[in-house]
């Protein structure tokens, strides 16, 4: 009888888990997707433009989100705005680990592994074949390598899902490994170093517009439509991580470019930058010593850094190894931001920052002034001293008695050894008990006065 509720918990269960794969798989990208279509839609209505091609933009703007590079009239758009491809990793993340429990087998991780990767690349097939025949129609829609979409499609959602197992399973994974166990306090670490550096980094680029807060006025002024001008609001809402990330590299030493116009810390070289409000963050020659302060917001990161790997003590080979991870990955993590906010942007040329110089830049901070937070903050920990036997030898001296161990003289009063009673000699009768002796009468044997033993 009791047979007939387990089954069904075990199909309610299995039905919930295929509702939560699904979900993982087609989620995020159709929530993405939808959103898209609105949007493109409303820029067409607005613009008076008939509905011809809607599927091919709705389907390049798609790829887009995932860092795709989109080719109109033979003019490359690669610089594509880093907010939307963030919400998405958030989102994947998100949705795999809701589908994800502490406890859930090996085999349910592999397949929300595979589901939050199946779906988007399904769908990155269609959106290809839609942009394909669309471009029979609409000639200077080109069709973008399908090679890039797949590669892009699935390295985002890989690092979403990721993100997301990690978050739910990542202690058991490390526990059943053989990597260390201070691998995680390496990750924490990266990441506040990261969101540190960006945090600062964002603080700044304020500051920066408001103090060019009139080149900023000139930019809105290209257009006179209210539709316009919020347009150049949410492309500038778009591109401000771009920006921020720019703002990073500088930070730490590399620099940024734009077209011919180049920024760094040291020295500025103008040139055409687009009309978009965000860029009036950049600065103009000639540079002030101001943003040469620009270099504390990368010590200050690296102190997150070096806080985050003190929280727990370890020996010092395995306190340099722990930073030294956390330092790597936090490098790889800023590069491979500033790689997805680069690319080409039609005629003003190359946009991006200096790859090998953001990498050392970040490893420099990180290592560098985290190690000396890390020492500061006590988070190496000495090997201790066993501790001496009692009545051991002291270094270099003869053992020590027991009354000096005890701080006792040894003739105190009532410190005095107890004699310990004669051993009764062999074959001897046992002794009476003890009893007064009585008194000889006169004139017996015992007349000399002594008493006479027992016989």
């Amino acid at each position: 009888m009791s047979r007939v509720p387990e089954t069904g918990d075990h199909r309610a269960a299995g039905a919930r888990q295929a509702r939560d794969l699904v979900r993982v798989a087609f989620g995020p990208a159709v929530v993405a997707l939808g959103i898209v279509a609105a949007v493109t839609l409303l820029q067409l209505l607005i613009a008076n433009s008939d509905m011809t091609g809607a599927l091919g933009a709705i389907a390049s703007m798609w790829l887009a989100v995932h860092q795709v590079p989109i080719s109109i009239g033979g003019r490359e758009l690669g610089v594509l705005p880093l907010l939307p491809v963030l919400l998405m990793v958030w989102a994947t993340a998100r949705s795999s680990a809701r589908a994800t429990s502490p406890t859930s087998s090996w085999l349910v991780v592999r397949w929300v592994i595979a589901s939050a990767l199946g779906g988007p690349l399904l769908l990155a097939a269609v959106a290809l074949a839609v942009i394909h025949d669309a471009s029979t129609v609409i000639t200077e829609l080109q069709t973008p390598s399908a090679l890039r979409a797949f590669v892009s499609v699935l390295a985002v959602h890989a690092v979403g899902a990721a993100i997301g197992v990690w978050s739910r399973v990542g202690r058991r994974a490390l526990a059943a490994s053989p990597l260390p166990d201070w691998l995680g306090d390496s990750l924490r670490a990266a990441t506040a170093g990261v969101l540190a550096l960006l945090g600062l980094s964002g603080l700044v680029t304020a500051g920066s517009l408001v103090v060019h807060w009139a080149t900023m006025q000139e930019l809105y002024g290209i257009t006179d439509s209210i539709f316009g001008q919020f347009s150049l609001t949410v492309l500038s809402v778009l591109y401000a991580p771009n920006v921020i990330v720019g703002t990073s590299a500088v930070a730490v030493g590399s620099s940024a470019h734009l077209g011919f116009a180049t920024f760094s810390s040291f020295t500025v070289f103008g040139g055409d930058i687009p009309a978009l409000p965000i860029l009036a963050a950049a600065p103009t020659p000639p540079l002030g010593p101001v943003w040469v302060a620009l270099l504390i917001v990368g010590a200050s990161s690296g102190v997150a850094v070096g806080q985050q790997c003190a929280r727990h003590a370890l020996p010092l080979l395995q306190a340099m190894a722990k930073l030294l991870v956390a330092s790597v990955v936090g490098a790889v993590a800023m590069s491979l931001l500033a790689y997805g906010g680069s690319g080409r942007l039609g005629n003003f040329g190359d946009v991006g920052v200096d790859q090998g110089a953001l990498f050392v830049g970040v490893f420099f901070w990180f290592a560098v002034v985290g190690w000396a937070t890390v020492v500061m903050a006590g988070g190496i920990r000495r090997r201790s001293r066993r501790p001496a036997p009692v009545g051991a030898p002291p270094a270099g001296g003869e053992p020590a008695d027991a009354a000096e161990l005890f701080d006792e003289p040894q003739n105190a009063p009532g410190n005095e050894p107890e004699a310990e009673p004669e051993a009764a000699p062999e074959n001897e009768p046992d002794a009476a008990p003890d009893a007064e002796p009585e008194a000889a009468p006169d004139g017996g044997d015992g007349a000399d006065g002594e008493d006479t033993p027992p016989a």
